[in-house]
């Protein structure tokens, strides 16, 4: 389907030639109000995950929940964004990316006024499964209005500084969250979603110009989006539930095997599917199917890790909620500062090196942190480690994101970002089931420090070894591209600059085929 008829910056298609739409310029005004709305759009997502972590504690507190409850606080969330997160970028590209973005924007202020009313942890985690929903409309569309609605040229100047402003929101995330809790309540880090979804509202329908894919509209996969979140929900619950019911108890069985079973069901679907959401050949290429099992696995190890060192910080240490979240602002100051020159190394030599050094680094970063008990003294026990893990996630990440999106075949190139960003969310959805039910961190062991700490300690060595295992994983199976042959003018450095997924940075991509 075409775009809708108007004029051509009203209507912008992802196909369109420059002669034939120009589109617009990243330092014209109009430009710089799209950018404000895909950046204040992602950034409420952003701001989102990162406070409701340092929120779990005063949650916990006042519905006496259980460590179960805390841990579907979290996943409710991750489960529904990882299930329909491709299925968001196709709504998208089908009936218009703006709409898509701004029914999203809707969605998710609505889910966040309802978690911040909740009366109960079941409230809540319901809210949380449909803030989710919303996520999972809004998340694609930041990018991809970005990528139809500016110049060619002009796409990785708007790319890079959304990545930027991002990461300054995500940064900023930890204070607001921390200062919101400790001063009023932890039900304003979900309030304070409301104004910023109505500044992207209002910018959106007056400044960002619609756009479509290019080419008659494709039927969505939405079998395949139903049968991935079924596999999604049923093992994380299964997963959970074994906290308390036991890995051989029927519900936690009957969960685990109905998950095992929709996932068989979704891999038949996706190869039947004409238009499948998630495209299986592009598995057939080794290099993209190694650095999705890496990113599967380190992630996996931060996802698990992170969930509980905020709630260490404030139950086993005594940190307020503003200083468990200040207490890991280095790890985005650093990210911030490296990431991108992590990216620019790997561009010369190759990503192998730093995947398999990135890991190990990340591994000896969560090992410190079993140095944290009794008051939790920040230069001598929180720093160290926070400062180690920082600087494996710099040299790790996005070499590791790059990897991902070289490898894929060039008419694949926007599923395999979304690929890569659902495989890191599914596997920290999965850690944060798994890790505190293995560290033997269950009912309400969260408010005994002893308890807690020891469970801590347990739970970041596992964390640990998973983490190194990426690594060792990464020096098996990843393989440096072969060197092209370099070009008599070169383009400038940020014609064809690649957005990090994970760690929110421009980062320069890998410019040749892997071996």
């Amino acid at each position: 389907m075409s775009a809708a008829a108007g004029p051509p910056e009203r209507s912008l298609s992802a196909g369109a030639t420059p002669d034939a739409d120009p589109g617009l310029a990243y330092k014209s005004a109009r430009g710089r109000w799209v950018l404000a709305a895909t950046v204040l759009g992602s950034g409420i997502a952003a701001l989102d995950a990162t406070v409701v972590g340092i929120a779990l504690p005063a949650i916990g507190k006042d519905f006496h929940a259980t460590v179960s409850s805390m841990q579907w606080v979290v996943d409710a969330y991750t489960l529904t964004l990882a299930g329909l997160l491709l299925l968001g970028g196709s709504l998208g590209d089908s009936y218009g990316r703006r709409k898509i973005f701004v029914i999203g924007t809707v969605w998710f202020a609505l889910a966040s006024l309802a978690c911040g009313l909740a009366p109960g942890t079941g409230v809540l985690i319901a809210a949380r499964a449909l803030q989710g929903v919303g996520g999972a409309l809004l998340t694609p569309g930041s990018l991809a209005i970005l990528q139809a609605s500016f110049k060619q040229n002009d796409r990785a100047s708007a790319i890079g500084a959304w990545s930027g402003l991002g990461g300054i929101a995500t940064a900023i995330g930890p204070f607001l969250g921390g200062w919101l809790i400790s001063a009023v309540s932890w039900r304003l880090v979900f309030y304070i979603n409301l104004p910023l979804a109505a500044a992207v509202i209002v910018i959106s329908l007056r400044h960002v110009p619609e756009s479509l894919a290019p080419g008659p509209r494709k039927p969505l996969d939405v079998m395949g989006a139903i049968t991935i979140s079924l596999a999604l929900a049923g093992i994380t619950y299964g997963l959970i539930e074994a906290s308390s019911s036991g890995w051989t108890s029927v519900p936690v069985l009957t969960s685990l095997l109905a998950g095992v079973a929709a996932f068989v069901v979704f891999l038949r679907v996706e190869t039947g599917h004409p238009n499948a959401m998630l495209p299986l050949s592009i598995f057939r290429s080794r290099q993209f199917s190694a650095a999705n099992a890496v990113t599967f696995v380190v992630y996996g190890a931060l996802g698990g890790a992170l969930f509980l060192v905020p709630v260490v910080l404030q139950e086993a240490c005594g940190y307020s909620a503003l200083g468990a979240g200040a207490a890991l602002l280095p790890i985005t100051v650093i990210m911030l500062i490296f990431s991108a020159r992590s990216a620019a190394l790997s561009a010369r030599i190759g990503p192998r090196l730093q995947m398999t050094v990135g890991p190990l680094v990340i591994a000896a970063g969560l090992a410190l942190f079993t140095r944290v008990h009794g008051n939790g003294d920040y230069l001598t026990q929180v720093l160290p480690a926070v400062l180690v893990f920082g600087a494996g996630l710099a040299i790790n990440v996005a070499p590791l994101t790059a990897t991902a999106l070289s490898a894929a075949p060039a008419e694949h190139a926007g599923i395999a970002s979304a690929v890569n960003n659902d495989v890191a969310r599914a596997a920290s959805l999965i850690a944060v089931a798994i890790l505190p039910v293995l560290a033997g961190i269950t009912g309400d062991s969260y408010l005994h420090p002893e308890e807690l700490t020891s469970g801590f300690h347990k739970a970041v060595l596992i964390a640990a070894a998973v983490s190194a295992a990426g690594g060792v994983l990464a020096f098996a199976t990843i393989r440096n591209p072969r060197r092209a042959a370099v070009p008599s003018q070169r383009p400038p450095a940020d014609s064809d600059s690649l957005e990090c997924l994970h760690c929110g940075l421009d980062a320069p991509p890998l410019r040749t085929r892997p071996s």
